[in-house]
This record gives structure tokens, C-alpha cells and sequence, in this order.
């Protein structure tokens, strides 16, 4: 079980946590949807800290072991989906970069043409 004095350390970066992505969002330094997601991870925390034994047991349902084990593999599939969310965002800048350059080497061409 969580002592608690590790469950206030828990609560206390939960608190960090969310408050730190609220003004990440009110900057637009973080996308919604992605703040949907740490959204998401906070809730579980929570109910980790809140109710282990609920959780503990749903993990014994799904087949862990320990719930620690089911925390890890919640969070590397979240860090995976970001990742890939992240490359398809690069892959259509790239796409667009790359459409902004042919577009502006035609107006150049077009200037260079009337003078």
C-alpha cells in the first residue's frame, strides 16, 4: 500500500501537474488534444492514489501482476501515441514547407519573368 506521506508528494505533483498544463493551454503552448491526454494520466494517478485497492484489483483483471506494471505500460503507450502524434505532425509541416517553397520559388520566377 501507499503511505501517506508518499500519497501528499503524489497529490502535491498531480496539483503541479495539472496547473502547469491549465497555463500551457492559456499560453497555447500545448494543443487541447494533447492536454486531453495529460488530462487523462492525472485522472489515473488519482485514482491510484485515491482508491489503490479498485485499481490494484483491476489490474489483477487484466492480468498484472503488480499495479505499478500496469501504471508503466498506461504510460509508454501514452508516451507512444504523443510520438506518434508528434511525426504526423512533422511529416505534414514538412508537406506544407515544402509546398511553401515551390509556391514562392513560382512567384520569384513570375517577378523575375515581369521585370
Amino acid at each position: 500500500m501507499i503511505s501517506k506521506n508518499l500519497s501528499f508528494i503524489i497529490i502535491v505533483f498531480i496539483l503541479f501537474l495539472f496547473f502547469l498544463i491549465v497555463y500551457l493551454l492559456k499560453k497555447r503552448k500545448l494543443s487541447t488534444k494533447y492536454a486531453l491526454v495529460w488530462f487523462l494520466a492525472i485522472i489515473l494517478m488519482l485514482l491510484c492514489v485515491l482508491l489503490p485497492n479498485v485499481m490494484y484489483q483491476f489490474a489483477k483483471f487484466i492480468g498484472f501482476e503488480l499495479l505499478s506494471n500496469m501504471l508503466l505500460c498506461f504510460f509508454i503507450a501514452i508516451l507512444i501515441f504523443i510520438t506518434l502524434a508528434l511525426t504526423v505532425m512533422v511529416s505534414n509541416n514538412k508537406k506544407k514547407i515544402t509546398l511553401l517553397i515551390q509556391e514562392i520559388s513560382i512567384m520569384k520566377k513570375e517577378m523575375e519573368n515581369k521585370k
